[in-house]
């Protein structure tokens, strides 16, 4: 066999499997194509909700869709809202001042929660991952049936043990203990779910690289500081991500212990009181006060779409 013949043999055994492996991906790419048309068509009665509610913000009436082209808009709702007005012809109910703490108690719940969980979970997904102790199966299979139950169904419970607790809690401290209760009693209910979130993250990492770190004389705790921690940090970026939005749209948990108990109002009390009485309530500026409310939650998904199903695919072994 010539040298020419040999070059031309080897040079179709080279692309045979590109061609093959070009043809395999057309039906993978239309498969592709057609999941996201469909997701698309799916979500559009969401998406066409959302932008009716930012758009109202911006128009003189509620929008109920046909009339989006029609309505007229101008930025008289936001003034309003930032005035502290509910209505065109009321009177000032709050200050400006007034808004940004309520917004400022939003973070504060937001951020706590947060805080909480990524803490919480980081240090018991470890535990769960790396360490063999009784009961260690039990009590994952216990998180997960605690993760089942809804918050409303435990509320009863967590506000008899406030009440409890509220006794030996100084005047001068009432409001902080009114804070931290809210946050840990919210952060709770994310929990369960985000241990075992970063618990699939940590089992991701081969266990030759704590044992190296283990075996040069790094205690248990550095190498998860050191070592660990940094390898997992988009699960970390991600829970926290989530129970930030947990804790900033949450109503049930900020309304019986900080608006009903001591009158601290937070972005999601503050629209429920817009629209307690939805006959009289002028529905644009609560448009825009919702919409307010929702653009943290806009943007956390907008530019964390990457970081958030990197969490969704990190996997959980038993």
């Amino acid at each position: 066999m010539s040298l020419v013949s040999r070059l031309r043999l080897r040079r179709r055994r080279v692309e045979k499997p590109t061609a093959l492996h070009d043809v395999e991906t057309i039906p993978r790419r239309r498969t592709t194509l057609i999941l996201a048309l469909a997701l698309g068509i799916a979500g559009l009665p969401l998406i066409l909700l959302y932008l009716i509610l930012i758009l109202s913000s911006f128009a003189n009436h509620m929008l109920s869709g046909p009339d989006i082209f029609t309505a007229k808009y101008s930025l008289q709702n936001w003034r309003l809202l930032f005035e502290g007005k509910l209505e065109p012809a009321a009177v000032p109910l709050y200050t400006f001042r007034d808004l940004l703490v309520i917004i400022l108690n939003t973070f504060i719940v937001a951020g706590g929660v947060a805080v909480v969980v990524v803490v919480a979970s980081t240090l018991a997904g470890y535990a769960f991952s790396r360490m063999r102790f009784r009961g260690r199966r039990g009590l994952m299979e216990f998180l997960i049936l605690l993760h089942a139950f809804p918050g409303v169904a435990l509320l009863i419970a967590v506000y008899a043990i406030y009440v409890w607790t509220l006794k030996s809690i100084p005047q001068s401290m009432l409001t902080s203990y009114q804070f931290l209760y809210t946050i840990l009693a919210r952060a709770s209910l994310e929990i369960p779910m985000s241990i075992w979130l970063m618990k699939g993250f940590f089992d991701k990492i081969p266990w030759e690289v704590e044992w190296s770190a283990l075996v040069d004389g790094a205690s248990r705790i550095k190498t998860w500081w050191r070592i660990l921690l940094p390898q997992v940090k988009p699960g970390i970026a991600a829970l926290a991500i989530f129970a930030f939005l947990a804790g900033w749209e949450d109503l049930i948990y900020v309304h019986v212990f900080l608006y009903v108990a001591g009158n601290i109002k937070t972005l999601a009390t503050f629209i429920e009181e817009a629209i307690g009485k939805i006959e009289t309530a002028y529905l644009p500026i609560a448009a825009a006060a919702g919409t307010l409310y929702l653009l943290p939650t806009l943007l956390f998904f907008i530019f964390t779409q990457k970081t958030l199903l990197e969490t969704m695919g990190g996997g959980v072994k038993g």
